[in-house]
């Protein structure tokens, strides 16, 4: 990330000046962050305008975005920090629609905007014309995510616009890889091209989920809460450069790995590890995020200033023509071919219901593109073989920055409206209700458990804290029957001073409920594996879990010490 200077052009700077502009950006990124949601405004919309306001401020330093701070430095970890959020058995239950839009829909949109350049943009050759293709083609991952995020999309759509926007990258990025090296060396062999996309997806995903196995397994012997969480930020990294070393997708390896490792999350990991993962994570993607959008838009003057005199409009109407084509060939590609997909699976045998329109309309909506159409397009190479300059570079910039400003704005800014509009949310009651039937589910199995523990010390008399464990389990069984819809804090209460009394002792009790709070993590991980309830429930519940084992544990050593004292 360079600074320089709008009055004066470049200049030299010191590491100082690097690091307050980074301060500044990051204050900005908070105050922007609290203040959009009173706006009622997606903030990646905010961040970016702000960004291109910013950017025409006088005197303020101007940075440029360097496009291997993006590719080394944010891609890996906002790349791991969605997969890992991303549920596993989703992604394989809508691996058809995920795999047409990221692979299908990429490689036509790249098809199409090229001929559109080729035909209607002065000085683009067929290669150049595939090269502005594979930089638009792709919906951004952090868009996507960042702009539904909060809209209560159902889960099937929310699934696959992650699934795409994940995997749709690295399809892009390879196509782009061969477009630029067909301008520069003015040849192109479809066969290697071919070979060589294979390789790249099919090691790229090999590397990431081999890499999440070996990894899964050595954290099994982990126990540092600290050195997990290090690890885990350190590895994204590493396996991108890794697979990028050897020609691989360094985008799918960082994907397959993180779907890998959230695969296993729920059985690998302890509760402190859990919950300083996820703090960690949490503020290190939105910080990541945030400045994500804010680049975009302080790159806004520095790319039109590329342009030559008098070419500012004729550029931005070129720009616009290409949004209109991206979104309008989104559109015209995912209702056929979700109708198609739904006719060969009813011809197949299959029962499949299909999905209503307003779904498909949605889905064909967003596809917000971001910062990694603008890192390509900033990494075009400035000179071809011969050494003269890369052709239409600046122009490549600006239409880029049009289609990312016009698909952001237009579609981020309209897309909240259109989900109400046409009632394509899951009600937050819906969502209560399920995590409310897990934990019924959990309190059920529970109560199962105690009472063959009881019965298992027949016939001795029972624990006397099992008894009034088992009441309390009761208790909250009923009132989750009662209250399905209600958003309950926890499924485990605090023991009354009444259940203390009546059982042996406090401690005894503490210790029953810790070993209940186990079981009922061992019956979430088989609900887990069985993909009986959503991730979103099993995480949810699962963090109350933890937060409240923690809580048990802090008692147990509270009573235990005075003890050990005496």
């Amino acid at each position: 990330m360079g600074v320089s200077c709008f009055c004066c052009g470049p200049r030299i700077t010191t590491p100082m000046e690097h690091l307050s502009v980074v301060i500044l950006l990051m204050a900005l990124l908070v105050g922007l962050s609290a203040v959009a949601p009173k706006l009622k405004l997606p903030y990646p919309v905010l961040l970016v305008v702000a960004g291109g306001l910013l950017a025409f401020v006088p005197g303020l330093p101007a940075v440029k975005l360097d496009p291997n701070l993006v590719f080394f430095i944010f891609l890996p970890p906002l790349l791991y920090e969605a997969s890992y959020n991303t549920s596993w058995h989703e992604f394989v239950a809508n691996r058809r629609a995920i795999s047409l839009l990221a692979v299908g829909l990429v490689l036509l949109t790249t098809t199409l905007v090229a001929a559109l350049a080729h035909y209607f943009i002065p000085g683009f050759s067929w290669a150049m014309g595939f090269v502005l293709g594979a930089i638009v083609s792709p919906p951004d991952a952090v868009a996507a995510t960042s702009v539904t995020k909060g809209l209560g999309l159902p889960r099937r759509i929310t699934s696959i616009l992650e699934g795409e926007s994940l995997l749709n990258d690295a399809s892009a990025l390879i196509a782009y890889r061969y477009a630029v090296a067909a301008v520069v060396s003015g040849t192109f062999g479809l066969w290697d091209a071919g070979w060589h996309f294979l390789w790249a997806a099919v090691g790229g995903a090999a590397l990431g989920l081999g890499v999440g196995y070996v990894v899964v397994r050595i954290q099994n012997f982990l126990t540092d809460a600290t050195l997990i969480t290090a690890l885990t930020f350190l590895l994204p990294f590493g396996v991108y450069l890794a697979a990028e070393h050897i020609g691989a997708s360094g985008v799918l390896a960082v994907v397959f790995m993180g779907l890998m490792m959230s695969r296993r999350s729920h059985d690998i990991y302890d509760n402190q590890t859990r919950l300083l993962k996820h703090s960690f994570w949490n503020v290190l993607g939105f910080l990541l995020n945030g400045l994500v959008f804010i680049l975009i838009g302080l790159q806004l003057r520095a790319v039109w200033a590329g342009l030559g005199p008098g070419a500012f409009w004729p550029t931005l109407g070129y720009g616009l023509l290409v949004s209109v084509v991206a979104i309008a060939v989104r559109l015209g590609w995912v209702f056929p071919v979700s109708y198609l997909g739904h006719w060969l699976g009813r011809w197949l045998g299959r029962q499949e219901t299909p999905a209503p329109r307003r779904n498909l309309f949605i889905t064909s909506w967003a596809g917000m593109r971001g910062v990694v159409s603008l890192a390509t397009a900033l990494a075009l190479p400035l000179v071809v073989r011969g050494g003269q300059p890369f052709p239409q570079r600046n122009v490549l910039l600006s239409i880029t920055f049009t289609v990312i400003l016009v698909t952001l704005v237009v579609q981020g800014l309209s897309l909240p409206w259109l989900v109400r509009r046409l009632g394509v949310q899951e009600s937050p009651a819906q969502r209560a209700a399920e995590e409310q039937e897990l934990r019924l589910a959990l309190t059920k199995d529970s109560l199962a458990y105690i009472e063959g523990q009881i019965t298992s010390t027949a016939p001795a008399a029972p624990d006397p804290s099992l008894l009034t464990l088992r009441e309390v389990m009761r208790r909250q069984a009923r009132r989750l029957h009662g209250t399905f819809a209600a958003n309950e804090a926890t499924d485990l209460d605090t023991p009354s001073a009444a259940e203390t009394e009546a059982a042996a002792s406090f401690e005894g009790l503490l210790r029953c409920r810790l070993d209940v709070t186990e079981h009922q993590r061992r019956m979430l991980v088989k609900l887990h594996r069985t993909a009986s309830f959503s991730e979103e429930a099993i995480r949810q519940v699962e963090l109350e879990l933890d937060r409240f084992e923690i809580a048990l544990d802090s008692q147990l050593a509270t009573v235990v010490q005075p003890e050990e004292a005496k």
